[in-house]
This record gives structure tokens, C-alpha cells and sequence, in this order.
């Protein structure tokens, strides 16, 4: 007879109870540095190849859906792969601790921004980051480019996406939908337009050795998971609402409500792509932050665990801070942080729950996909316009706009050209382009020079 351990009347029929998970998702949460692919891999270890908690076909599987989804898709299949082992708890628990370090680390590094980023040394530290940040961008056009860019009509899709956001300042919402719906029509006619090339989730593998089988979820879970994804539209739409009611249109909170709300819902494309239409909002539209503060933001948000997108938690942070109103401004700005991030992140557990169920019917949909594919591509024109807009501000402190019609195009001021800047932001693409050096150590070592140039008043 077996003397295996029995699984308790709490513990799954897996063997992994919750407290257990619990424990692995924080280890997660601390060690998701890298950007999306990073934190991936580090899933991938720790849950199919150490623990064997799902197949590797289960994990592919679950990847698929979150990467058709708008948000942070590494934050979406930890809360998908939580859900899957533990229901809605374990879901629950899984993206919030894959969230919880980076909010932390991000709050205390906004606050001492707010404070000390006019010492001089500290602003060496950022000026160096913000030079670096330029080339880790422009890396990320040219690795979105290759992933996304297959075709003719791909790469005319992102040309398009680029000169609207550039030169007639369409709002990315307005781009990701008219890019979809092409995707969407046209596909049914010309599919060879839009490969759907994406993760092989039927070449896996064994699946048996899983601790968690390939089975479809059961009817139970997948109720709860409904009931689930109501709870969290409730939670996520009625401070909002609450907000615009009782604050009214023109508080920065109800502001920040409504503005990260819309970019949780069309953050197709990761970080960067939904950069670019916050940016165009919060600098452009609202003027909380100058774009020097976006920049620093990226870059800061590069050298903090979890997802990419705590850049917005930054801008919340800044934008509140700056209009604190009637509130002390730290206090303003922790409240602005922290709302920002809610209205970022309750809509994927949302999504999560809605979509999970049924998860295999949405990936099989080639329509959905064809149009997903055009909004792919039209996400590499956006981060290119991003690049530029960085790239602009960085090696010039000041940029003019030229207006023709309908077209305005940013036109920098000669005379105010950055030459440190534009030395740092060199030495940073042949770290990145050239030695293959990663981001953490090009961000340090980009703001030392940074700090050092400082020493001898060279800015």
C-alpha cells in the first residue's frame, strides 16, 4: 500500500494547496524583472519545468488567450494560471502579488522623485536615465517590428498608425479600432495579409506528467468565475463613477479615473504602445507632467519588478502631486497612485474571469485573430511615434510644433540641442544594439555617467 500523502479535504486534488501557491506567486512577483518576456520565462521555470503545476500545452494555451487580451498579458497569466489551480481565489491571489512589488518600489521611487529629482546629483542619476531610456525604446520598435511586421500590408498598417498619432494626433483608442476592424473585414478576403503566426499550443508535448490536467474546467468553476468577473466590473466602475459624481469632470482624481480606465481597455501591445496615448494625455491634453517626467518614468518603471505598465502608477503619482488641492501632496500623490493602479489592473482580472471559461472558442476565432493582427502592427507604429517623442525631447530642451491644416509636426529647437545627452543615449545603443548588455545594467550605468557629468556641472 502506498504511504503517498494524502491531499486534505482542502487541499485540490492536485496536491498544491493555497497556502503553497501563495508563497511560489510572491517569489514570482519579486523576481518579474525583464519586461513581459522576462517574466514569462520566470513563470514558465518555476510552474511547468520545477513544479510541474500545469503541461506545457495548458501553459501555451493560457498564453494565447492573455495575449489577445488589452494589459500586461505576464500579470493576465499569472491571475489565468492562479484561477486554473485555485478558482478565484487563487487567481486573485496570483495577480496581486505579481503586481504588489513593483506598486511598492514604484510609490517610494515617485515620492523621492517628487522630493529630490532638483538635487543635483539625483538629477544627474535621471538625466543619464532619460538618455538611456532612448535607446532601450528604440529597441523595443525594432523587436516589436520583426515579431509583428510580416507583410506588405502589415508594414502599411503601422505606417499609417504612425503618421496618425504623429501628425494629426488621432487618439490611440481611434487607431487600435480602425485597425481591428481592418483586420477584421479585410482578412476574410485577403488572409495571407495577416498571418496568424503565434505560440504552437498543440506541440507540447506529454501532457501527463502535470499536476493539473488538460481537462476543460468544471461547470462550478467556471460559474464562479462569471460571478467573479461581475464583482470586479463593480469594483472598477463605481469609484469612477463615484468620482465623476461627487468630485465632478475637472478634479485631477476623477481625471486619472476616467483616463486610465480608457488605456486599461485599449492597451493592446503592451507598455509601450499604451505609453504613447497616455503620454498625448497627460503632457499634451492635461499638462500634469512635462515630458521629461514621462521619460523618467519609463526608465524608473524598467529597474522595478512587475509589469512595464507601473509607468502609469508613476504618472498618477506626479499628476495628483502636482494638484493635490486641499491634501498634503505626498498624500495626494500616494492617492493618485493608487487609484491609477486600480483602474489599470481591475479590468484584467476582469477580462480573466469573463474570457477564461471559454478560452478555446476565442483563440480559435481567426476573425478576432486577423484583426488582432492588424492592431499588432498598428502598436509598432505607436511605439515608434513614442520613440520619436522621446528621442525629440532628450536631445533638446525645447520642442516647437508646426502646424499645417489638420497636420502638426514637432520641429525641435536647434539652439537648445543636449550634446551630453545625445553622447549618453549613443554609448547606450551600442550597449543595447552592439554588446547586448541588459536593460538594468544600461540604465545604470548610463545614469552613473549621468551623475558623474553632474559633478562637473555638465548638463
Amino acid at each position: 500500500m502506498s504511504q503517498g500523502r494524502r491531499p486534505s479535504p482542502e487541499t485540490p486534488p492536485h496536491g498544491v494547496d493555497l497556502g503553497q501557491a501563495t508563497r511560489i506567486w510572491g517569489y514570482i512577483g519579486l523576481n518579474s524583472f525583464g519586461g513581459p518576456a522576462g517574466q514569462i520565462a520566470v513563470m514558465h521555470r518555476e510552474i511547468v519545468e520545477r513544479r510541474r503545476w500545469i503541461s506545457e500545452r495548458r501553459f501555451l494555451h493560457a498564453l494565447n488567450y492573455c495575449m489577445i487580451l488589452p494589459g500586461p498579458e505576464a500579470q493576465q497569466l499569472a491571475t489565468y494560471i492562479g484561477w486554473l489551480m485555485h478558482g478565484t481565489a487563487g487567481g486573485v491571489i496570483a495577480g496581486v502579488l505579481f503586481v504588489l512589488p513593483g506598486f511598492l518600489a514604484m510609490l517610494l521611487l515617485a515620492g523621492a522623485y517628487a522630493l529630490f529629482g532638483s538635487v543635483p546629483w539625483v538629477a544627474g542619476l535621471l538625466f543619464g536615465l532619460q538618455a538611456a531610456v532612448v535607446a532601450i525604446v528604440v529597441e523595443a520598435v525594432l523587436r516589436i517590428g520583426r515579431r509583428t511586421l510580416r507583410t506588405t500590408a502589415l508594414r502599411i498598417v503601422a505606417a499609417a498608425s504612425f503618421m496618425a498619432i504623429l501628425m494629426l494626433q488621432v487618439p490611440f483608442p481611434f487607431i487600435v479600432i480602425g485597425a481591428g476592424l481592418f483586420g477584421w473585414f479585410v482578412g476574410g478576403r485577403r488572409p495571407e495579409w495577416f498571418p496568424l503566426g503565434a505560440h504552437d499550443a498543440d506541440g507540447g508535448g506529454p501532457t501527463t506528467d502535470a499536476l493539473l490536467s488538460d481537462d476543460q474546467v468544471d461547470r462550478s468553476t467556471a460559474r464562479r468565475a462569471l460571478r467573479a468577473a461581475v464583482v470586479c466590473a463593480v469594483l472598477w466602475l463605481v469609484p469612477v463613477v463615484a468620482l465623476v459624481l461627487i468630485l465632478g469632470t475637472s478634479n485631477v482624481f476623477t481625471q486619472e479615473g476616467l483616463l486610465f480606465s480608457k488605456a486599461a481597455v485599449v492597451t493592446f501591445g503592451g507598455a509601450y504602445a499604451v505609453l504613447g496615448y497616455v503620454a498625448q494625455q497627460a503632457v499634451g491634453r492635461y499638462a500634469w507632467i512635462g515630458p521629461q517626467d514621462m521619460i523618467v518614468g519609463l526608465g524608473l518603471a524598467e529597474t522595478t519588478p512587475g509589469p512595464l505598465i507601473m509607468v502609469v502608477q508613476f504618472v498618477g503619482f506626479l499628476a495628483a502631486y502636482n494638484q493635490p488641492g486641499s491634501l498634503p501632496p505626498l498624500v495626494a500623490g500616494a492617492l493618485g497612485a493608487a487609484l491609477t493602479v486600480w483602474v489599470t489592473f481591475v479590468p484584467c482580472f476582469l477580462f480573466i474571469f469573463l474570457g477564461a471559461p471559454y478560452v478555446e472558442r476565442l483563440r480559435d476565432n481567426v476573425a478576432i485573430r486577423h484583426g488582432l493582427t492588424a492592431v499588432a502592427a498598428a502598436v509598432a507604429g505607436v511605439v515608434l511615434n513614442l520613440a520619436v517623442f522621446f528621442a525629440l525631447h532628450t536631445a533638446f530642451g525645447a520642442v516647437d510644433s508646426y502646424a499645417y491644416g489638420p497636420v502638426q509636426l514637432p520641429v525641435p529647437v536647434w539652439s537648445t540641442v543636449k550634446p551630453a545627452s545625445i553622447a549618453i543615449s549613443a554609448g547606450a545603443a551600442v550597449l543595447v544594439f552592439r554588446l547586448r548588455i541588459g536593460t538594468l545594467r544600461v540604465l545604470a550605468a548610463c545614469a552613473g555617467v549621468g551623475a558623474l557629468l553632474s559633478v562637473f556641472g555638465v548638463h
